[in-house]
């Protein structure tokens, strides 16, 4: 069900697969000046400072080695947007829409969300650093080369998504749901505390450490039906 990563013959850890993670380097950015978001925008180059773009309609836009800086997306619509070889720092909101959205080669930091609505995006080489993200809903999500570091994600939902080279460090996963989830070389390692509501049993192609392996018997007990007596 679990798999506890294994020691190779030469007495370490055996390998597993690890994110490669984004190289973003931005061109010069010029300021974005304009009254709002536009559906199907082509936004290349810019520069997004601490803007008010809560409840604009961004849907089908295009976000293209732009930074996004310290800016409000409450309620922002922005699905089926595409954001590649950029940063976005500081974000806050609540109810972000940005279901069926790609993100390639991203880089999100300290953001404070909550209700974020991923479900059907596509995440490849993405790297999450640090912020708070409650309920952030990722499914059928299919994320690839993506590394949560040093970030609290609470009830995030990875129920039937894809989930291929992503790797937790120094990240706290509360209740997280990866019911019917496929996951390949996941490394679970590096959150604390790793708390899983649903989906055990998916987590076939996941690594954990003994620890963890210890915190989670009560609930694997639970799943294989196995009762536990003093």
């Amino acid at each position: 069900m679990v798999r506890r990563a294994t020691e190779s013959r030469s007495g370490g850890q055996a390998a597993v697969r690890g994110a490669r993670r984004p190289e973003v380097r931005l061109p010069p950015l010029e300021p974005w000046t304009d009254d709002g978001l536009e559906p199907d925008g082509d936004y290349d180059g810019l520069e997004f400072r601490e803007l008010d773009l809560a409840g604009q309609d961004g849907m089908g836009a295009r976000f293209m080695d732009c930074a996004l800086t310290g800016c409000a997306v409450d309620g922002t619509a922005l699905g089926r947007a595409r954001v590649l070889d950029s940063v976005l720092t500081g974000l806050r909101g609540v109810g972000t829409e940005l279901a069926e959205s790609t993100f390639r080669d991203v880089e999100l930091v300290d953001a404070r969300l909550g209700g974020t609505q991923m479900h059907g995006s596509v995440l490849e080489r993405v790297v999450v650093r640090g912020g708070k993200i409650d309920y952030l809903n990722l499914r059928e999500a299919r994320l690839k080369d993506v590394v949560f570091d040093s970030c609290v994600l609470v009830e995030p939902d990875f129920a039937g998504a894809r989930l291929e080279r992503v790797v937790f460090t120094g990240c706290a996963l509360r209740g997280a749901d990866f019911g019917n989830a496929t996951l390949k070389d996941v490394d679970l390692r590096g959150a604390a505390p790793l708390e899983i509501s649903r989906g055990l049993d998916r987590l076939s192609g996941a690594v954990i450490g003994t620890g963890q392996l210890l915190d989670l018997a009560p609930v694997l007990a639970a799943e294989l039906g196995i009762r536990v007596e003093d």
